[in-house]
């Protein structure tokens, strides 16, 4: 990516955070408006959120079910990707939704897991490949002329006209404001008594054979997840199954920041979800793991987005809480904030355009309470390049990495997990 030297002192538009939302709307903010300027402000690295740690599941439906007036995300996803020229690695064979009723004639999966546990419906979707998506957008962005920062946390917001937003890199005045930071600094956002901010929690299985793939019911590549409780959700990787399942609470979103998977009681809570797998079927009882991970997840009131003026500016707009299903979504409702910003619409403060009335709930998703082994989680977290490190601890620990699709186009970074 361009280094870039120094803050400027003012732009048009300000996008705060990194991540599939904030990579998006300023690549089409730019390409919109040429002969405005845009700056992006990441406190980390671009995707270092829930962007480089999702599943990387692509669903059409919000959390809360079918939204009216939310349109085709997945068409409209795509639609944006090859506008932008990113290679996701998208592919949408359709989505397995289990379930321990009223099973399909032909469910190819059957496990045991509170219950016989198999398809009862399939939907819409599919997988990407997170790293290349976070790399491609940030280079669609790099590419319109969009300004962009790492390591530009915004530590506080001054709601005046022009808005001023303090960050390390000195203080930037801009016209108008697009705030994406999903599950971290809500207090930017007003969203401390709107969104739970948590840490989702993943498994990578060793590679299986094709035979065993297709004996576990896996054999056409289909990702999944469960409509009832305890939650799991699935994908394949090559020839390794991702596996999902629950969700760590905290009193302040900060305290992610803290969380160890390697060691002590962090790690211990990785022990739950690989045990359930290992008794799903007999082919998996003896499988190993060579990964484990977690990242971030906003869980919004009523699992619905949001998407709205910020309570304190009618020149600032907010937009995130997918409780999950933030891959496609992200990015298709980041066409939204161009129209709001350039077309100036009207919208009176605390409006909802996105929110809409549900037509009930289409699932048990993430904010069910966690007791013993029952889990609810969204489609989290997984990374790109895994790359075993030298250790003696187990086979669980690993390095994970961005992939680097174009030299200089995303900055790496790495975790251990």
């Amino acid at each position: 990516m361009r280094k870039i030297a120094t803050l400027p002192e003012s732009v048009d538009f300000a996008v705060i955070g990194g991540g599939f939302t904030g990579l998006a709307a300023a690549a089409r903010l730019k390409r919109l408006a040429p002969e405005k300027s845009v700056a992006l402000l990441e406190a980390e690295t671009f995707g270092s959120g829930a962007s480089g740690h999702t599943g990387g599941m692509a669903l059409a439906e919000s959390a809360a079910g079918n939204l009216p007036g939310l349109g085709d995300v997945l068409s409209g996803y795509q639609k944006i990707l090859d506008e932008l020229r990113v290679e996701g690695d998208l592919h949408l064979p359709g989505v397995y939704e289990l379930g321990r009723t009223t099973p399909l004639k032909n469910s190819p999966v059957r496990w045991s897991d509170s219950g016989e546990l198999r398809a009862v419906n399939e939907v819409a979707g599919g997988t990407i490949d997170p790293g290349k998506v976070v790399t491609g957008l940030a280079g669609a962005a790099e590419r319109s002329g969009a300004l962009l920062f790492e390591h530009a946390n915004v530590e506080r917001c001054e709601f005046q006209s022009p808005l001023l937003l303090h960050t390390p890199l000195g203080i930037l005045r801009a016209r108008q404001v697009l705030f994406a930071t999903n599950a971290y600094s809500l207090e930017l956002t007003r969203w401390e008594q709107r969104t739970e901010s948590c840490f989702t929690l993943a498994v990578a299985t060793e590679n299986l054979t094709d035979p065993a793939l297709q004996e576990i019911g896996l054999g056409e590549g289909k990702p999944f997840y469960t409509v009832d409780l305890p939650y799991l959700w699935g994908r394949l990787l090559g020839k390794q199954v991702i596996f999902g399942s629950g969700l760590v609470h905290f009193s302040d979103w900060r305290e992610m920041y803290s969380l160890n998977v390697e060691t002590g009681p962090d790690a211990e809570a990785f022990l739950p979800p690989r045990n359930r797998i290992r008794g799903l079927h007999p082919k998996l009882r003896g499988v190993s793991f060579t990964n484990r991970w977690g990242g971030p997840i906003s869980i919004s009131e009523g699992w619905i987005p949001i998407f709205e003026r910020h309570p304190e500016s009618a020149d600032a707009v907010v937009l995130g809480g997918y409780s999950g299903h933030g891959v496609a979504q992200s990015v298709y409702l980041a066409h939204g904030p161009r129209k709001r910003f350039l077309e100036n619409a009207k919208c009176r403060s605390g409006s909802r355009p996105v929110r809409s009335e549900s037509r009930g709930l289409k699932r048990p998703y993430p904010g069910w309470p966690v007791t013993g082994s029952d889990f609810s989680i969204a489609d989290s977290p997984f990374q790109m390049i895994w790359v075993p490190m030298q250790t003696s601890k187990n086979e669980d620990s690993r390095m994970i990495t961005f992939i680097e699709v174009a030299p200089n186009t995303c900055a790496n970074r790495s975790a251990n997990a």
